[in-house]
C-alpha cells in the first residue's frame, strides 16, 4: 500500500482548523425528493464555507506542493484521497475526472503541475465498481440523438480496470510535454476495504 513518509513534511508553524465535508455529515439528511426550506444543497455548502472561513487561518503556503507529487484519480464521491493517502493540505496536486483516466486535459494539468509548480511524481488511481465500466461510446451517440450534437470528447469507458490503469500510465510516460516520467505509478483503490493495489505496468 502506498504511503507518504512523514519525514518529508516540514514541521507545522500554524494551527489550522478544518471542517471536513462528506456527503452525509455536512448535508443533513432529508426525505428522498424533498427540498429543504433552508435552501438548496449549494446554499448549505456555502453556509458551511462561511463557518469554515470564520475559523480559517492563512497557512502561508507556497503554491508548489510540498511533496512534489500529482495525484490523478476518479471523481467518485467514495474516494477521500487525502485521508486514504495520509496527505495534508498543501502536500499534492489532485486532478480528478470521470474514471481517473489520462485525457488531454489531464496531460494539460500535469504539464502545468510539473513545469510551473515543480511536481516530479505522478500517482494514478482508478477504483473498483467504477461507473465507466457500465458505459460505452454509445453514450456519445445517445447525446447526439438528444441534443443534435455529438460531443468532441471520448467517454473513455473501460471493461478492465487494471488494463485502463496501464493505459493511463503509458499515456503519461509517453507524453512529450512532461518533464518527469520516471516515477509514474498506478493503483486500483478498493471501495470496500480502502486499500490500494498497485498495478504492474507491463
Amino acid at each position: 500500500m502506498f504511503f507518504v513518509p512523514s519525514h518529508s513534511r516540514p514541521a507545522p508553524t500554524v494551527t489550522i482548523t478544518v471542517i471536513g465535508m462528506t456527503t452525509s455529515a455536512s448535508v443533513p439528511a432529508e426525505p428522498e425528493g424533498a427540498i429543504s426550506i433552508d435552501g438548496t444543497v449549494t446554499d448549505r455548502l456555502v453556509e458551511a464555507n462561511e463557518r469554515y472561513a470564520a475559523e480559517f487561518a492563512d497557512p502561508g503556503m507556497d503554491a508548489r506542493p510540498v511533496l512534489h507529487v500529482a495525484v490523478v484519480a476518479c471523481m467518485d464521491a467514495r474516494l477521500d484521497l487525502h485521508d486514504a493517502l495520509g496527505l495534508q493540505l498543501g502536500d499534492c496536486h489532485t486532478i480528478r475526472n470521470a474514471g481517473g483516466v489520462v485525457t488531454d486535459d489531464v496531460i494539460r494539468s500535469l504539464t502545468i503541475s510539473q513545469r510551473a509548480l515543480g511536481t516530479r511524481s505522478v500517482i494514478l488511481i482508478h477504483h473498483t465498481g467504477c461507473g465507466l465500466e457500465n458505459l460505452t461510446e454509445d453514450f456519445r451517440h445517445e447525446l447526439e440523438d438528444e441534443v443534435g450534437q455529438r460531443p468532441a470528447w471520448a467517454v473513455e469507458a473501460f471493461r478492465d480496470v487494471e488494463q485502463d490503469v496501464r493505459q493511463s500510465m503509458q499515456r503519461v510516460r509517453t507524453s512529450p510535454f512532461l518533464l518527469h516520467t520516471d516515477d509514474v505509478r498506478g493503483f486500483v483503490f478498493n471501495v470496500k476495504t480502502g486499500l490500494l493495489r498497485e498495478i504492474d505496468p507491463t
